[in-house]
């Protein structure tokens, strides 16, 4: 297996089997300091650069957390019209981090165009993790989404997965690229502008990924051990913001997970994860119910950046 000491974490189509559950193995070790609140000294002489070219508030948060449950120290930005990057400059991608490489010792980088984290990574000397780009991947997420899994059902292979929204979504890449690593048939759920494109399930067969399309989540969602919902009334990931500017539509019946479908057609043992934000496709009233992990999803998400941090940063083999 590959050292993880000095290494890029770019995109889910790099790890290999055994990588993630060693990734899964220090997470275990890494989750008794962030679930009893503690911090400790093992990145205490590093500095986490976070670069935030679109709006974040799990993914940079999470970050940031995790480095401070470490020890260690956090400087950088979370909006890129403050930097030259944004401004009446523009600065490159390769100017920018080749300045934020000599501000600390890795870098976490979101931005609205696809590639960039790999573009900054063909120029920095330092680690770069990618935390998200345009409609291109999101491999902390994911990494996130199945040690949850794991932790909360005991094992990933066997499990049959349910991924309900826009598969536009760099998530639901990194979800695909990760799942070609198990043996978890998926079935995807999305309206038909945002199905699967062809590229993206050309690649999914040519990564032996076990996947089926269906057009409503009741045709499908009795069969999951883990459904896995993003929305499908979304921001245009391509700019750097893009705001509310009047009322949105309502999330069809097709793509929600209301309380009633759960209780109706799903299994009583079925977990279900958001990366979160949401819009309304799955209302409130689910979050009591059995079903609901993504706050768990969210504590594992600090677990998960203290984890790949400690292994990029060499604290951790």
């Amino acid at each position: 297996m590959r050292s993880f000491a000095g290494r890029d974490i770019l995109s889910l189509k790099e790890f290999e089997r055994n990588e993630f559950f060693h990734v899964f193995d220090v997470a275990q070790k890494m989750e008794p300091i962030a679930r009893a609140r503690k911090n400790v000294d093992l990145l205490k002489e590093k500095t986490l650069v976070t670069a935030f070219y679109q709006p974040s508030t799990r993914t940079r948060l999470a970050h940031e957390a995790a480095m401070h449950r470490l020890g260690g120290h956090v400087t950088g930005f979370s909006d890129a019209k403050m930097t030259r990057a944004g401004d009446f400059y523009q600065e490159s991608i390769k100017d920018t981090v080749k300045m934020l490489e000599f501000y600390g010792d890795v870098i976490v980088m979101r931005h609205f165009q696809q590639g960039a984290p790999h573009e900054a990574a063909k120029w920095a000397s330092i680690p770069i993790i990618n935390g998200g780009d345009g409609w291109g991947e999101h491999p902390t997420q994911i990494l996130t989404d199945l040690y949850t899994v794991l932790r909360e059902k005991g094992r990933i292979d066997g499990l049959k997965w349910l991924a309900v929204g826009d598969m536009r979504m760099r998530t639901m890449h990194s979800l695909g690229y990760a799942l070609s690593q198990f043996d978890c048939p998926i079935t995807f759920v999305a309206p038909p502008e945002m199905n699967l494109t062809d590229e993206f399930k050309k690649e999914l067969k040519q990564y032996s990924v076990n996947f089926k399309e269906a057009d409503h989540v009741e045709k499908a969602i009795a069969d999951a051990d883990v459904i896995l919902v993003e929305p499908v009334v979304q921001p245009d990931y391509t700019k750097s913001r893009d705001e509310r500017t009047g009322e949105l539509d309502l999330t069809p019946a097709n793509y929600k997970i209301t309380r009633e479908l759960l209780e109706k057609k799903a299994k009583p043992d079925a977990i279900l994860l958001h990366s979160l934000p949401r819009m309304d496709e799955i209302p409130t009233d689910v979050d009591i119910t059995r079903w609901s992990r993504y706050w768990q999803e969210a504590f594992n998400g600090v677990v998960m950046r203290m984890t790949l941090l400690a292994l990029v940063l060499g604290a951790m083999e």
